[in-house]
């Protein structure tokens, strides 16, 4: 008797595929976070002789201005239909507002402690995916969020005299940045990652057009005036990682390869302010960043073992 083989169309061959659309989006999540880090630098070199309002309507409009130039000629008007427009509206809203209580906060702390708080985003997505995107989190994943939360509160420090207000901005800013990187998942299935970093920008610079009349210092020296203007290419480029790298992979893989933040904000923080985070900030990001991995482990593990043991002989 002859024995015909039938290939499996989910063999080795499109595993490989898997796994590098996984890894391509590893690797744009990388990006932002090495982007993002010169952005806050600057920002940081601008808070002291600018409104934070400002500072934010200067990153979101640069923000804007570049990616139109960036995209608009090949794709025309086309590039603002969206398919989710309610989703793209509210990433944007999302986005304005954790942009706006980050940009706040950094005046007055660290930015390797800003970058280490910032780390719940991971660890909030994993919480908020299962209501929002259906993705289950299981008691190891549930314990691992805690954990990391408990990590923040080492930075933070309440109760002592090195605990800063600012610090709770930074809470908020990443929780409306979990939701805005939920969101993008949302919508990556239906719009194109152009599409979603135009929106990203679009009605932030809205709203705060209308509130920087109000608020306004007109930059003196030329070097000010070329910091606002390219916290929009850094801001943008870094979106559009973020975008282009959630249509490779699911939110809960990507989002802990945000920690490269880290690394990028120490030598910017050092470069720009000379300062190095202490024992503690390093101890906590270290538990919250151990966190996040976990989490990343095990959805890339859940979804590995179905697809072993899910052909029978």
């Amino acid at each position: 008797m002859t024995t015909t083989t039938v290939a499996d169309p989910s063999g080795p061959k499109n595993v490989g595929r898997l796994d590098r659309r996984v890894l391509i989006g590893i690797l744009f999540m990388c990006g932002a976070g090495a982007l993002f880090p010169i952005m806050n630098g600057l920002v940081k070199e601008l808070s002291g002789g600018f409104d934070s309002m400002q500072i934010v309507w200067a990153r979101t409009l640069g923000h804007l201005i570049f990616v139109l130039v960036l995209f608009a000629p090949r794709r025309g008007l086309a590039i603002f239909k969206s398919r989710k427009l309610p989703w793209q509206v509210g990433r944007s809203l999302l986005l304005l507002a954790s942009t706006a209580m980050f940009f706040t906060a950094v005046k007055d702390i660290p930015l390797a402690k800003a970058a280490s708080i910032s780390f719940t985003a991971p660890l909030i997505v994993a919480l908020l995916a299962l209501p929002i995107l259906g993705e289950r989190i299981g008691p190891a994943r549930l314990t691992a969020v805690l954990i990391g939360f408990g990590g923040v509160l080492i930075v933070i420090r309440p109760g002592s005299e090195l605990f800063q207000w600012a610090s709770l901005l930074i809470v908020g800013s990443s929780s409306c940045y979990a939701l805005y990187q939920i969101f993008t998942r949302k919508v990556a299935g239906h719009d194109a990652p152009e599409t979603s970093v135009v929106y990203s920008a679009l009605i932030g610079t809205l709203i705060t057009s209308f509130i920087v009349p109000f608020v306004w210092t007109t930059p003196v020296t030329w070097r000010d005036g070329l910091i606002m203007a390219s916290l929009g290419v850094f801001g943008g480029l870094g979106h559009y990682c973020v975008a282009r790298s959630m249509t490779y992979a699911a939110a809960n893989i990507v989002s802990p390869f945000q920690y490269f933040q880290m690394v990028g904000s120490v030598v910017v923080g050092y470069v720009l302010q000379s300062h190095l985070p202490d024992g503690y900030t390093w101890l906590g990001a270290a538990i919250i960043i151990g966190s996040g991995l976990y989490i990343g482990w095990a959805e890339t593990r859940a979804k590995q073992v179905p697809a072993a043991s899910g052909r029978t002989a």
